[in-house]
């Protein structure tokens, strides 16, 4: 059987995607010991720092049964300068999956490339697959499908907008992406996902009437020194009370974390009633759950 990776939402089908979301929940209501994956090993290289992906991931593989291995760049010989197709070649003959957490999305593919085990996309620049997992669990647990539904994404066009892209697209929802002039998602992802993904440069006009708004930070990691721009580009993009009540009564606020109050987001919407920014944390596990156990027990049928 042909090795399956998971470096962007377009590894799955749509079926695929809705029942990874049903497993996850399906995961957190039940209570007990569950070890399907008892004796695999997750193998972790992160080049980032991480607090939310790294924890899900080990915590999941421990409940799972499994084991984690951790390798920081410094604890591994890429930071020597072994090519990183070798890495692959050896890593993935001694564990059963590897997490991958770094900055060119061209690493993960060259690393699934030459990996024997199936390869995760924890993070890089374009993508943040996983963190999408999560998003649309915590959506079905308070609203149930989100097919036909309206999201606003404000803010930069980055690897979570992205994500968000290729999500509209697979589940079936529109997508309003604001951004400032400059900080667009990709060209070519806009144009193939045209159907459904609208691009303004006016927050106000994203979040008209929208079920669900979407924000992240406004320097990503390693944009740090951008911060003083970027605040200046983006100073009209904080969702404030006053960009929720353009949305619909019922709509939620989803953020990635962490959450920088004052600058893409008002304490008061972080912090308010339509806010599911914690439980959408917690389902970073579940989610992560329910993929490994896709991705080495194909034949569940999850």
């Amino acid at each position: 059987m042909k090795t399956r990776h998971f470096l962007t939402l377009q590894d799955l089908q749509a079926e695929e995607l809705r029942m990874l979301i049903h497993r996850a929940m399906e995961r957190k209501r039940l209570a007990g010991p569950y070890e399907p994956l008892k004796n695999r090993v997750l193998g972790m290289i992160f080049e980032k720092a991480s607090t939310r992906t790294r924890v899900s991931f080990e915590a999941g593989i421990v409940q799972l049964g499994g084991a984690a291995i951790f390798l920081a760049p410094k604890d591994s010989q890429l930071e020597r300068g072994e090519p990183l197709e070798d890495t692959a070649r050896v890593l993935s003959r001694m564990v059963d999956v590897i997490a991958l957490r770094t900055h060119s999305h061209d690493t993960v593919e060259r690393f699934a490339k030459y990996s024997r085990v199936p390869v995760i996309n924890a993070l890089t620049d374009r993508f943040h697959p996983c963190q999408l997992l999560a998003d649309m669990q915590t959506w079905f647990e308070h609203r149930g499908e989100i097919r036909g539904r309206t999201v606003a994404w404000i803010g930069d066009g980055n690897n979570m907008c992205q994500s968000y892209i290729n999500a509209a697209k697979l589940l079936d929802f529109q997508l309003n992406v604001a951004c400032p002039e400059g900080y667009e998602p990709e060209a070519g992802l806009l144009e193939r996902s045209a159907s459904h993904v609208t691009l303004t440069h006016d927050p106000r006009q994203a979040a008209s009437g929208a079920n669900l708004i979407v924000t992240d930070v406004w320097a990503s990691m390693g944009q740090e020194e951008e911060q003083r721009q970027r605040r200046d580009a983006f100073r009209h993009f904080q969702v404030t009370p006053e960009i929720m009540q353009l949305a619909r009564s019922d709509a939620l606020f989803m953020h990635c974390l962490p959450a920088h109050r004052g600058e893409e987001v008002s304490a008061e919407v972080l912090e308010g009633p339509q806010s599911v920014v914690w439980d959408e944390a917690e389902n970073r596990l579940h989610a992560q759950k329910a993929l490994l156990e896709f991705l080495l027990l194909p034949q569940t049928g999850i």
